[in-house]
């Protein structure tokens, strides 16, 4: 679990604050729609910015030696993004797959499937991102160092989101201010090694990089990197982020549920928490989390 507060403010960041604050005093609808119901009704912005990509200025290296009085245009554009403009940087830390043919029918299968996150969201998420930079907001960002296939279950997102929720509540109250809750899940899978390789006992294997690429048992066999590993990532990544949308939205984030958010080793520990949100008063206790009524 990590705890990130921005203090690095972009050109971009600066711009979209400055219009934001500007606007500040025409009348806005507030959204119903809001992934989590601890932030106030009014945070979530009605004008929401275009999203655009930065990208460090390395030009593709063309092989076409002959000139052309008409160009011919490309996919991929040096400084402009595209889809595939990630193919033209310098990438580490990819994986040596034994039968590239196997990996390019995957990989044309994963471009068939839908999108995990639609742009509206990355918008969304952008707009919270520049109040974090500006200090309007606290950015809370948390989860597993990688998710592995055998512990995929309902349980373990559940406690996630949970414990997420319940440090939200505990730095709003501390800090006075939103607090921008980001899951370190759905789709985080990749360990990086500072070595390809992995010796135990004199046996020198591939070393594990996720079970998205490989897996974690020191055999020749799980060590092989297989492509077929990705389907079912993205499998269970859409399967997380399904069910992490349906406790957000279908009111278990809602302070009113707050009991239900249970902390069992915590058990016994009570601290009292005097204006944690009006008419929320009284006491927080840690191992059933309940807030009374004022």
């Amino acid at each position: 679990m990590a705890l990130t507060s921005s203090s690095v403010v972009s050109t971009k960041s600066l711009i979209q604050s400055k219009t934001l604050l500007s606007s500040s005093s025409s009348s806005t609808k507030p959204n119903n729609h809001s992934s989590f119901s601890l932030l106030p009704t009014n945070y979530s912005r009605s004008i929401i910015k275009p999203i655009s990509a930065i990208h460090a200025a390395e030009p593709a290296k063309s092989t076409n030696t002959k000139s052309s009085a008409t160009p011919v245009p490309t996919t991929t554009t040096p400084g402009k993004w595209s889809i595939d403009s990630w193919r033209t940087k310098k990438a580490l830390q990819l994986p040596e797959y034994p039968n590239q043919q196997d990996l390019e029918t995957v990989l044309q299968t994963l471009e068939a499937f839908p999108p995990i996150v639609f742009a509206g969201e990355a918008r969304k998420l952008e707009d919270r991102l520049a109040d974090a930079a500006m200090g309007n907001a606290f950015l809370l960002q948390g989860g597993d160092c990688a998710e592995s296939f055998k512990e995929f279950n309902a349980n373990n997102i559940r406690d996630t989101f949970r414990i997420l929720l319940q440090m939200g509540v505990v730095l709003m109250y501390g800090g006075q201010m939103p607090v921008i809750k980001v899951g370190r899940m759905a789709g985080q899978f990749a360990k990086p090694r500072s070595d390809n390789f992995e010796e135990k006992d004199g046996v020198k294997l591939p070393s594990y990089r996720g079970d998205n690429i490989n897996g974690d048992a020191f055999t020749e066999k799980d060590r092989i990197p297989d492509p077929q590993r990705l389907i079912r990532a993205y499998c269970q990544s859409a399967a997380t982020l399904n069910l992490l949308r349906a406790f957000a939205t279908g009111g278990y984030a809602a302070m009113q549920r707050v009991t239900q958010w249970n902390l069992d080793f915590m058990e016994g520990t009570e601290i009292c928490l005097k204006g944690l949100m009006t008419p929320w008063v009284s006491c927080l206790r840690l191992d059933s989390l309940w807030i009374t009524q004022s």
